[in-house]
This record gives structure tokens, sequence and C-alpha cells, in this order.
């Protein structure tokens, strides 16, 4: 390679600069700076300015572990020469999300004969490329793919199936009733099933659960140490993954210590999956545990289920009262201390001693509680959303303040009614008059002003007391926070048409607003925020304290602020986005949002943003903004907006984004149509799962798998 002088690397000549020479630092220093450069800069850009760094870029650390997943510059050429030059040294290749690479792109693959790792989740990947491709890696032990419509297990060669039988990971995607190659994987510990079947096909027919013809053969369960299955809506998910537990039913491994299922809706226990439960509960101690709520709810098997060191746990949706959370799991506080993890989201008695006779309004027992944070005192995730915890007037015992006891905690999700004050609902009950701002009328009197003249300083004067603000501050390490009101709910849910009424916020949360949001500009950490139903944000002011304290945010999700037949908070938006340098995700659900030019001109200012979502009833978009933000915003890959607009206007917006942007961002995606059309599920449905499942869709996301749980 033909190599610039050194000199020429650091931009300047030794003589000519007073700073230091970046090709003078130790190489373990220049390690470490490589290894937040993106492989495929490393191996086809970087290497090739100096000797010095030739060597670097080509050491162990660095081409050890390939990521892919989100270098969304990547194409089908730059894979092929990066397979080339370093095939033989990867031995962990994540290439997941990966969905505009053609799947020919899987071909070069082959070279990584040392392959360990491998994951080709969101991958177009066929049943003959997946056996030409497995038959040359010898030693891959982990694997990730998609099963989608076509899959044919009896195209898999000899040498395919001896790779699989030695796999002990296997993470798999179903798109379609099928075993996949599950039945190939003799030695499986870990089995990680997502069910994305639809019931209907694009034709409108109902699909069956039952599997293809030639898939009848037995998974092989013998050495299973963890099983996960998720579940998306819809009647054929729960059909075909009681298939997969039946085997699981006549025979549960010994060595099994996670088994967590998570289905939406009603999935109802059957004989088998009793007889599954029953034989967990006498032969197998777990540390991880999720079960369908149906499963759970007026069953004892919670009180017969032996757990070791428990790190994660969800009941979420399950009607498990406090009591017995307290009693049944966590055991007087003995065995709880290993616990990270905690999904209580939709669990509204669990913070009661009982449910019979409670309404989910009630106040909650802090006694609970304080044993829940006292045994649990490690937790770096917990999930108490989409409930009605309401703290009591005792003194010193708001959930709160019981919850700034764990310093360990990383993600929160809390109900927005959770957050208020108590002695400030009881001097100013809500009223029509102070719930909502009133809309102006014709008569104001000039030198009244309707909004406090300094609004950071009323902020400040009600935090000073505020147990929400005492929250933010002892939670200085969070990372991921989430506000939600308990009775919200998005307009785009997952396979229905969008929702046209919601329900009015709980009566506790009508006083929170601009000052509570101000308070979690404290979290100096933070890099993932949800706020959804904040009805008392009168101008969004907390949003410009977050944008300026708050360096690290890379995802922001606004939902429902304020009033909603206007939206009183974009100023306040606008303001905060040109602070939001590192900001990658933006998702924003109002009714009659406008989008227009001075929207787009502030998001511009978000160099780092990666995508937007905007979900708008009665929403109005700016075609010619929305192109000068494509162009102006380099690394804008997904741009999904539902809003009011006409189906034509939106099909000619899209295709313009498209036609002028895609040969340079290979993996744009861009879903631009009206939010009330009947046909959104079918538009839905084409989305890459990356996007929908990350940001397109909305849903709580904390404690929602256990930490860790795929490489």
């Amino acid at each position: 390679l033909p190599y610039p002088p050194q000199e020429l690397v650091s931009g300047e000549s030794e003589e000519e600069s007073n700073g230091v020479n970046l090709m003078e630092f130790s190489d373990e220093i220049l390690l470490h700076i490589l290894s937040y450069v993106p492989c495929t800069d490393l191996v086809l850009n970087v290497r090739r300015t100096c000797r010095k760094l030739a060597t670097l870029c080509l050491d162990k650390s660095l081409t050890h572990t390939v990521v892919l997943q989100k270098d969304y510059k990547v194409n089908k050429d730059k894979v092929k020469q990066l397979m080339r030059d370093i095939g033989k040294e990867i031995y962990q290749l994540n290439m997941a999300g990966c969905y505009w690479l053609p799947s020919s792109t899987i071909d070069h693959v082959t070279r990584c004969k040392n392959l360990v790792k491998l994951n080709l989740s969101g991958c177009h990947v066929t049943s003959l490329r997946l056996s030409k491709m497995l038959s040359t890696l010898q030693h891959l032990r982990s694997l990730a793919i998609d099963v989608n419509p076509g899959f044919d297990a009896s195209q898999l060669s000899s040498e395919c199936k001896a790779t699989l039988s030695r796999v002990l990971e296997l993470k798999q995607t179903l798109y379609t009733p099928s075993y996949g190659v599950v039945p190939c994987c003799t030695s499986l510990e870990k089995l990680l099933l997502y069910f994305e079947i639809l019931d209907r096909s694009r034709e409108g027919f109902m699909l069956s659960g039952q599997l293809m013809v030639g898939e009848s053969n037995v998974p092989h369960y013998q050495n299973l140490r963890v099983f996960y299955a998720r579940l998306a809506p819809g009647y054929v998910n729960q059909e075909v993954v009681r298939l997969y537990l039946a085997v699981l039913s006549d025979r549960t491994p010994e060595n099994l210590h996670a088994f967590l299922i998570s289905a939406p809706g009603s999935f109802a226990e059957t004989g088998a999956t009793k007889n599954l439960l029953d034989s967990m509960a006498r032969n197998v101690r777990l540390d991880a545990l999720q079960l369908p709520k149906a499963w759970i709810n007026g069953s004892g098997l919670l009180q017969h289920l032996k757990f070791n060191n428990p790190f994660y746990f969800s009941f979420s949706r399950c009607t498990l009262s406090g009591g017995h959370l307290i009693q049944r799991v966590i055991n007087g506080g003995k065995d709880l201390k290993s616990l990270t993890s905690l999904n209580l989201s939709g669990c509204v008695h669990c913070l009661a001693p009982e449910s019979l006779f409670r309404k989910a309004e009630d106040d909650i027992d802090s006694s609970i509680l304080e044993s829940l944070v006292v045994s649990c005192c490690n937790l770096r995730h917990l999930n108490l959303s989409a409930a009605h915890h309401h703290s009591s007037e005792s003194i010193g015992n708001h959930l709160c303040q019981l919850l700034s006891r764990l310093k360990h905690l990383l993600s929160l999700a809390l109900p927005v009614c959770s957050i208020t004050d108590v002695a400030a609902n009881v001097e100013k009950p809500p009223t029509a008059s102070n719930l909502v701002p009133q809309p102006f009328g014709k008569k104001v009197r000039i030198g009244i002003q309707t909004y406090p003249r300094n609004l950071a300083d009323q902020a400040n004067q009600k935090l000073e007391s505020s147990v929400f603000w005492a929250l933010m501050g002892s939670l200085r390490f969070l990372e991921t926070l989430e506000i939600i009101g308990s009775s919200f709910s998005s307009a785009m849910p997952r396979n229905e048409p969008a929702i046209r009424n919601s329900l009015p916020p709980c009566v506790r949360a009508q006083s929170v607003g601009d000052s509570e949001v101000a308070a979690i500009s404290q979290l100096t950490y933070l890099q993932s925020l949800t706020l959804a139903q904040l009805p008392n944000i009168l101008t969004g002011s907390g949003l410009i304290s977050i944008g300026l304290q708050c360096q690290h945010l890379r995802t922001l999700s606004l939902a429902n602020l304020g009033m909603m037949g206007k939206v009183v908070y974009m100023s306040a938006l606008m303001d905060m986005l040109k602070h939001c340098k590192c900001l990658r995700d933006l998702r924003l659900e109002q009714p009659y949002l406008c989008a227009g030019a001075q929207f787009f001109q502030a998001l511009s200012h978000c160099s780092s943003l990666q995508r937007l979502c905007i979900v708008s009833r009665s929403g109005t978009l700016q075609s010619d903004a929305v192109m000068s933000f494509m162009a102006n915003c380099l690394e804008v890959i997904m741009c999904h907006m539902f809003m009011g607009e006409s189906l034509t206007v939106c099909k000619t917006l899209q295709q313009s984004i498209v036609r002028s942007f895609q040969a340079d961002r290979p993996a744009l995606n861009v879903v631009i149509f009206p939010l009330l059309h009947e046909d959104l599920t079918e538009v839905i449905r084409d989305v890459p799962m990356r996007h929908l499942d990350e940001i397109t869709l909305f849903k709580s996301r904390v404690a929602e798998e256990p930490p860790n749980l795929w490489w």
C-alpha cells in the first residue's frame, strides 16, 4: 500500500505543531481509540493512512469481533472487501438488522472459517445459502437467523447439519410456522425464539399454526439451560409456540435455569403447559422467570417454584398482589440480593397487600415497596409502568423517596401519577380550570401575564421540595428513564387500525408538568428518555434544561404532552433540539402536530440523528422542509411519518425522498402514510423489524428482557 508521510497523519509536522502528535501515543492507547471506529472504516480506510496504523488496525483485539449492526453505510462491496481482507481473523460477526444487504452478501461469510458466533437476524438468508455457509463454519457455536416463508429444512446438507449439531446457542425469529433449524441443533444450551407470524397472508387468507410437511422432527432440549420465547400478537404465534413447548412438557431439562415466555393478551394454560410447570417446580431451580399472565393468575405456582440466584423476574400484566410478591417471590429478602432486573409493568396490585377488594387507583402499601427495595438492593432495571401507584400522605413513605435508595439503578420506568407530590394534590385538588391551560379569550388585559414571567424561578421553587426532584438527584447514573401515563395507549397498535380516541389521564397525574420534566435534567448520563401523557405541560420549558444538561441523550420519545388540541411545547422542543448533538432516535406522537420549516430547521442541528418517527392524528407536514432536512442530515436512514395528510401527498413525498437519497444511503427506509388509512397495517408489516421494534411502535422497554440475553 502507498502510505503518505507520517507527519501528514497528524495534519502538520512535528516542528510546526505545539500539540501532541497522535502517532506518539503508545500502541495500547491507540488501540483503545481505534476500538471506537467501525471495523469497516478501520480496515478499508484508516489502515491505509500510514504503516503504523496499518499494523494496529489489523490487531487481533480489533478484528476478533466485527459488528456491522447499525453500520448503516456498509454495503455489499464493503462487506466483500472486509471478508477478503480479515475474514480468517474474525471469530464473532454481528450483522443483525442489515436488512438492506442483498442475500448474496451472505456468500462472503464463508471466508470466516474460524467463526464461533454469527448473528444474521434481520438479514435475507435462503435455505440453500444458509446450508452452503454453515457447511464451511465448523467452529460455530452461536447462531442467530430468521426463518422466512419458503424455508425448507430438507435443503440443508449433511455438512450443514453437522455444524448445527455443535451449536450451543440459537436465536431464531420466525415469520412462518416452522421448527427452523432447531431439530438439527442437538446440543442446544440456549434457545431464543421470536414469533412474528401474522394471522393472515398478504392475500387475506387465514394462516394455520400447523408446521409444514417434513418439519415433524423433534427438538432436542436435554442440555437446555435457557429457554426464551417472545410472541407478537396473534393466535398463530400461540399455536406454534405450543409445539415447541410440547417436548419440554414430556421431559424438563435438569439444567434449565432460565424459563421466559413473553406473550401479549390472553395465552391460556393447557394440560401440557401445566405438566411442564409442575415438572419445573419439582426438578429445577431457576435464575430467571417470565410467564404469561394466565399461567400465574389465580395459581399457587410461585409458591412451589424454587429459585437459585435469580437475576431477572417479569410479572408483567399479572394480577399478582404485593402480599404474594413478598411471600412467594422475595421470600423475606433472603435470596434476592442477586436480582438485577425486575419487570412489574401492568401489575396493578403488586404494591398492595391483596387484590380481592382493592381498586386499581387505591393508595399503595409503602411497607411492601420498602421490603422490595431492601430485599432487591442491587436492582439495575425496574419497571413499574402501566399501573396506578399512588402514594399515601405518610411522611417519608412516598414511592419516589423509597426508590431513591436503589443507588445502582441504570433504567427506570414509572407511571406519571406515581411521581406527583401528595401534599401538592391535597392542598390544591385539580379542577377543570387548572387541569390544562385555558385558551386565550378576546379580553386579555395588557400587562397581565398568563404564565409566570420567570418560568425557571417558578420551577426551581417547586423542585426544591419535590420528591421527584430528590429521586432524580439520587439516581445520577441513570441511563434510561420512562415516565408514562397509566392510561396512555399509542395511536399505532401492532396489528390493528389506528386508535382514534385515548383515555383521559389519571387524576393524580394532572399536576405533573414542566417542573417535573426540568428535574430530569439532573441525569447527566441519561441516554434514553420517554415521556408520555404528562397533562400539565404548559410550555415545555423543562425540555430545554434536558437538552442543555443531558449531553449523552441518544433516544427521545415524546407522546401526548399537555393539552391534546394544541402542541404547546413545540417552541421549547425546537430550542432543545439545537443542543442534542448526540441524539440518534427521535419519536414524536402528538395530535395536530405541524411539522413545518421551523421544526425541521431545528431538527437539522441534531447532526447524529439516524431515525425519525412522527405519529400525529390530524397532523400536517411541509414537503419541501422534509426534503431540505433529509439533505442536511446525512446520517438519517429512517423516516417514518404517520399523519393526517392525504395519501397522494404522502406517496409523492415518500417517492421523492427515496429517489433523491437511496443511492447514497443504502439502508434508507422511508414510510410516509396517513395514520387513519385502512391499509396502515399492511404498510406496517413491510417495515424492517429492527425499526419497528425499537422506535416505530411505542412500548415500555425497561426490563423488557433479561440483561445480556444475547451478545
